[in-house]
């Protein structure tokens, strides 16, 4: 017999009168790149997938330089005839230069990789590159709902993930049900979040503080696109990134005591005064003025302790976030969004979406993240340098080089044997796995 409304709770009526739809077999919360390229695979295997996304495209976003190995994932759904198109800055380098102000050569990457393909990639202004990550899995058949935010992910009595209840501008308060929720949300990390799989790095808690300048002098040719990492003492570094439209994207990363020394809080106070610490970057930003506010983040690197659950996935920053010293993080959103997609697909296929589904997606997402991670250690270690171990070991450049491009899952045994004769090579962290085999993996 059927209960009356007065004797159901509250959260049952009003479940019992939320509309319902269930005609999905993803749903895929935030349209970042992760949410994108996952969605837009999925919907190539013929899948019928809603992203949603809590803003109203076009918004801003940090995270602008590609490396090369973004290509493959940008090649899988469709975006590289767009970004050929398009008006972001041609990246074919990457320089380094001392507090001095002395910049070394360029490091191009098309003396290693095919100059037409994964060796030009692009700085992008992400309110724009978002915007046709978005319109380009709209045209691959993905469902778009901006302005709708995830409230609640849901999970039945056993805690498998069957979908997320969303409070929407257009479609009003709607839960939708589907066999495999992804968590694309980005740093803010909604699942690890809220069942504390948030873990952290033991030594990686740098602070940013950044902004935009307009006018700003840039290098001419082909190397007008390249990055450049400008150091400041105590193994601080600048980025420094040309966009389109006369921006530079420029930005100081260092340990928080060191950019708030002597009681420094103020982002713009900070920024200023380590403008100082590099003579390069003084020069170049001279020609310019500041075209935006200063942004500040503090200690974002940290991984969730699963990639994965009973009907849930976690794709980019919502599954592990590294210090962007080697911009690391599209590539990784990309390459997860992609591989997730591959998973998922096979999964619904069985039938089974289990957490033994993903073991190998956790694997390779784990390796992608740990390999970078060693590399972005010794970064910091003051007593090496990338070029004591090229010369030293000129047969491990090219592994260098694939590491550092994002060509990461790949086997650097010989490579991190050698960096361990100058500094410590980290523990692999034992996070990343689905959470039924969290146990072996820490084992």
């Amino acid at each position: 017999m059927s209960r009356g409304l007065e004797y159901l709770s509250l959260q049952e009526i009003i479940r019992l009168r939320m509309k319902t739809v269930e005609n999905y077999d993803s749903v895929i919360i935030g349209a970042g790149p992760a949410g994108c390229s996952a969605a837009t695979a999925l919907a190539m295997h013929g899948r019928r997938v809603l992203l949603v996304e809590r803003e109203k495209f076009p918004r801003y976003h940090i995270g602008e330089s590609m490396i090369p190995f973004t290509y493959p994932p940008l090649e899988r759904i469709g975006m590289i005839p767009k970004l050929r198109q398009s008006s972001f800055m041609k990246k074919y380098s990457v320089q380094f230069v001392s507090p001095s102000g002395r910049a070394s050569q360029p490091f191009y990457f098309f003396n290693r990789y095919d100059r037409e393909t994964v060796a030009q990639s692009w700085q992008v202004l992400r309110s724009e590159f978002d915007q046709m990550m978005l319109n380009n899995a709209r045209e691959h058949g993905v469902t778009v709902w901006e302005e709708s935010e995830v409230t609640e992910l849901l999970q039945d009595g056993v805690g498998t993930y069957y979908g997320v209840r969303v409070k929407s501008r257009e479609h009003g308060e709607v839960e939708v049900r589907s066999p495999v929720t992804v968590d694309a949300t980005g740093r803010e990390a909604i699942a690890a979040t809220r069942n504390a799989w948030r873990r952290g790095d033991p030594k990686l808690n740098k602070v940013a503080v950044w902004t935009y300048y307009e006018g700003a002098k840039r290098d001419t040719g082909i190397d007008e696109g390249g990055t450049t990492v400008a150091f400041i003492p105590d193994k601080g570094w600048f980025w420094y990134i040309p966009q389109h439209n006369n921006r530079v994207s420029v930005g100081v990363v260092a340990d928080g005591k060191y950019l708030t020394r002597e009681g420094l809080k103020d982002p713009e106070a900070i920024f200023q005064r380590e403008i100082g610490q590099n003579k390069w970057i003084q020069d170049h930003l001279s020609t310019g003025r500041v075209c935006d506010q200063y942004w500040l983040t503090a200690e974002y690197t940290f991984r969730s302790e699963y990639c994965a659950d009973r009907g849930l996935v976690l794709v980019g920053d919502a599954v592990g976030f590294l210090d962007p010293v080697f911009s690391s993080g599209m590539m990784i959103a990309l390459k997860t969004g992609v591989a997730a997609a591959d998973a998922i697909h096979a999964a619904l296929q069985a039938g089974d979406v289990s957490p033994e589904r993903f073991t190998e997606y956790g694997r390779v997402t784990r390796q992608s993240i740990e390999n970078m991670r060693k590399l972005v250690y010794a970064f910091y270690d003051p007593n090496i340098s990338f070029k004591t171990i090229t010369d030293q070991f000129p047969d491990l450049a090219n592994d260098l080089t694939d590491c550092l491009s994002g060509d990461v899952n790949k086997d650097f045994t010989r490579m991190f044997e050698a960096f361990s004769h100058y500094t410590p090579i980290p523990d692999e962290l034992p996070y990343g796995a689905p959470k039924f085999a969290a146990a072996a993996v820490a084992a």
